[in-house]
Formats: C-alpha cells, sequence, structure tokens
C-alpha cells in the first residue's frame, strides 16, 4: 500500500440527539422503530446517553467529534406541504390532518450520524484532501429533509477549504438513494495508508431483473455508491461493490451496519451478511493485499434476529492508542446471553480485537440505533484534525459545557401530543441558536438565515 499521510488517526464525530427526540416508528425495515412506537421519550436522556459514551471514548485516547443536530420542528417543510398560517395554527392543522406528516417533520433521525455523509480520507482520493458527500436519504421522507442541513454543519464543522471538499448531495430519487456510511466500510493498514473503500449496496435501480427484497426496502443503490465514488476521486483498485443478503434485508437489516462493521485490517460480519460472500472476500483481499482479519459470525452462533434485537455488529470498533482494538456495545448485547458468549470469546481469538465496552444507549437504541449509528467515522492526519473546527472536538470542558446546555433547554419527557405544542418550536430554536454559538458554527440553520 502507498503512504500519503503520517501520523493518521480516526476521529468519530457523534450527532448530538436533537431537541425533539420522540418514537414515531418512522422507519419502514427498522424492526425496532416500528416495534417503539408512540412510547415515551427522554430527550434529555438520549442527549445525555450520546455524550456520555462520547466521553468515555475522549477518555479512552480517542479524537472525539461532534456534529449538531437538525433544526426540528421543520417548519419550512410544512409550510411547503400546505400548512399555513402561525407555527401554532401549522402545528395544530398539521396534527389534526396529517399526523404522521407532523411525526416525519419533528424526527430527530439526525442523530445517526452514520447516515450523515460518506467520508473518502486524503489517502485515498486523487486530489490528496478528505472528501465529503451528505447523503440524500431519498428513501425515508422524514430523513430526506436532512441533506441542505447536513452540508452545512459540515462545512462548518470540516471548514479549511485546502484539507476539506464538500460535494452536493446526489439528486433527490430513489434511483440514487444513498444511505450514506451505514453502508460503506474503510479497511486499511494504518490510517495513514491508502485504503480499500467498501460500498454496499441493496438494489440495482437500472436493473430490476436483479435480486431485491421482497418485504422491506433495499435503501441503497450501486448507483448510488458508484457515483460517491467517483464524486471522491476513488480508483477501481480501491474500490468493492457488494450487494447486500436480500433475505437480511427483509429480516429487518435495513443498513449493512446492522450486520457488518469493519476497522483498519479487521472485518466483523454474520455469515448471512452479503450476497454472495465468498466473491466478495476473494476480491477484497486481492485488493487490501495486506494481512486481512475477516471475522465471520455463523449463524449458529448468533441468529440474525439477534443481532438486530442486540445491535452485534451496530458496534463501534476502535484502536486504542495501545494498538489493541476494543468493540463499544450497546448493554443489549450484555444482556441477551449467547451475544455475550460470543464476545466473551472473540476477545480470546487471534483477531485485534481485545476488549468489549459496554454503553447504555437504550433511547437511540428503541428508535433502531446503536453506537455505531450514532458516529460519522473520519480518518485525518494530525495536521488535518488541526484544520478542523476545534469547537467541535470534545474536551472535558466542552462535555461539561454541552451536558449544561442539555440541561437547560431539553425536555424530560416528550409524547406525540408535545410535538403540536408551539413552545417546543421556540425551545428548539433557542436551544440551536446557542449551540451554533458553543460549536462556533455560525448560521447553518434557516431560522437563523
Amino acid at each position: 500500500m502507498n503512504t500519503k499521510l503520517v501520523n493518521s488517526k480516526e476521529v468519530n464525530f457523534d450527532g448530538l440527539v436533537g431537541p425533539t427526540h420522540n418514537y414515531a416508528g418512522l422507519s419502514e425495515g427498522n424492526v425496532a422503530s416500528l416495534s417503539n412506537a408512540n412510547d415515551t421519550s427522554s430527550p434529555k436522556q438520549a442527549a445525555k446517553q450520546g455524550l456520555k459514551k462520547m466521553k468515555a471514548l475522549h477518555d479512552m485516547g480517542v479524537t472525539q467529534g461532534i456534529l449538531a443536530p437538525q433544526e426540528r420542528p421543520d417548519m419550512y417543510a410544512l409550510r411547503r406541504l400546505g400548512f399555513t398560517g402561525t407555527d401554532a395554527q401549522v402545528l395544530e392543522a398539521a396534527y389534526k390532518q396529517a399526523p404522521a406528516l407532523l411525526s416525519a417533520c419533528c424526527s430527530a433521525s439526525s442523530m445517526w450520524t452514520a447516515n450523515a455523509a460518506t467520508v473518502s480520507p486524503a489517502a485515498d482520493t486523487a486530489d490528496g484532501k478528505v472528501h465529503f458527500t451528505p447523503a440524500n436519504l431519498t428513501n425515508k421522507f422524514h430523513r430526506s429533509l436532512e441533506p441542505d442541513t447536513t452540508g452545512n454543519i459540515l462545512k462548518a464543522t470540516f471548514n479549511d477549504e485546502n484539507h476539506f471538499i464538500h460535494h452536493q448531495h446526489l439528486p433527490d430519487n430513489d434511483h440514487f438513494g444513498d444511505e450514506g456510511a451505514a453502508n460503506h466500510t474503510r479497511l486499511c493498514g494504518d490510517y495513514h495508508e491508502v485504503g480499500v473503500e467498501i460500498f454496499t449496496f441493496g438494489r440495482y435501480a437500472f436493473n430490476r431483473n436483479k435480486p431485491m427484497p421482497s418485504k422491506f426496502p433495499a435503501r441503497q443503490t450501486i448507483e448510488a455508491s458508484k457515483a460517491v465514488a467517483r464524486l471522491h476521486g476513488l480508483s477501481d483498485a480501491q474500490t468493492v461493490y457488494v450487494q447486500q443478503n436480500p433475505g437480511v434485508i427483509d429480516q429487518g437489516v435495513f443498513h449493512n451496519d446492522v450486520i457488518a462493521v469493519g476497522n483498519q485490517n479487521v472485518l466483523f460480519y454474520h455469515q448471512e451478511a452479503f450476497l454472495d460472500t465468498e466473491l466478495f472476500l476473494n476480491e477484497l483481499r486481492t485488493k487490501f493485499g495486506g494481512e486481512l482479519h475477516a471475522v465471520e459470525v455463523k449463524t449458529e452462533q448468533v441468529s440474525v434476529a439477534d443481532c438486530v434485537s442486540t445491535y452485534l455488529f451496530n458496534t463501534q470498533i476502535i484502536t486504542l492508542p495501545s494498538g489493541e482494538m476494543a468493540i463499544i456495545a450497546p448493554m443489549h448485547c450484555h444482556d441477551n446471553p449467547s451475544v455475550k458468549a460470543y464476545l466473551d470469546e472473540l476477545v480470546t481469538l487471534n483477531t485485534p480485537i481485545k476488549q468489549v465496552h459496554y454503553f447504555d444507549v437504550n433511547e437511540s437504541m428503541k428508535n433502531g440505533g446503536g453506537p455505531a449509528c450514532l458516529r460519522l467515522r473520519v480518518a485525518m492526519s494530525e495536521q488535518e484534525v488541526n484544520a478542523v473546527n476545534q469547537q467541535c472536538l470534545l474536551t472535558d470542558a466542552k462535555f461539561a459545557e454541552l451536558n449544561t446546555w442539555v440541561d437547560k433547554h431539553y425536555r424530560d419527557q416528550l409524547t406525540f401530543d408535545d410535538l403540536r405544542d408551539p413552545v417546543l418550536v421556540t425551545e428548539s430554536r433557542t436551544a440551536l441558536d446557542e449551540l451554533t454559538q458553543i460549536l462556533a458554527l455560525g448560521s447553518v440553520y434557516r431560522f437563523q438565515q
């Protein structure tokens, strides 16, 4: 592998949970999201659980970043859909006439920043810069509202044009359905080395005769994956395209990061994850070139159902300063006997994974997002890390400041009926306006412009 950068590291940028975090069951194909629809949520607890995980990784020696949430309720979308009058009148009319639309326009789903964008580090790109393409998320209306603001937030976070390139999201059409890093994995030796970027897709948009799921939608198209690779200037020798097994999509594996995860030279995946595993691994090994640890979990060890309910693969694999790898897992993995037994055995095997740390992210899990959903991974050199907006990197002081901010602005509980409260609009905008000052983002939201 060629070397372009030195002293590189992977930085996890976690999404802050927004003030309107609620359970609306908006995500078809996401079993947890659907099963917890209309439960009472706790925005304050959700935000604090996310911050606690960020702080824990920071304390482990991992550089940790923060990404701001979307503006919600999305009053602009509601007005575009025909609701008129004051904010109170718009919310009340939407509540009575189109409650599903109100739920969608209040979704805090941007907390799952694995869907925010696809990122290619400078080591892989033709121009030697870090490239970002926001995901268009066309498959779900509530998420399709995000890309423009996501792009604003990414530009304000990675705000040095000498190091970072920002692309517009792909055309807003299901033929180019793009779900971001949830269907993208980068493998490498050290982070500064040229890597192999794996794009996992669910279907061919322009060829309906190819395999595809029958129950739940395949959200990522191969056409979208190839477009992102072109935008980022990736060579054919650095890219692998693999189709997700349609059968596991129909079992609730709506993104590849629910059934596989990678870090450096480790690919951790379930036996049923891919449509043609042997062909995929042969191509991957050829292009990777170095020592690759392909860690396969057999169905007889952990069922797909247990993978979905515990998010065994929606865990983070991080490289600690010691060089060992650790899995960051939700408590659901600890509480499931077969999954816990598997992880206990995994750390004894001949792989770089030697630790497992469990975290309570239940507010996120109930909506179908585990630890890996909450973060966007960006491999950067020290020089590039220094070029990031430094107010978006977690420190002990920033952690304390953000917890105080959450305590000040977030509600302890939120129900569907609360979404029509016009005070929630004021609360959310006040909180986000203050957050943009804390993170030095400038005016990234429409209400600020």
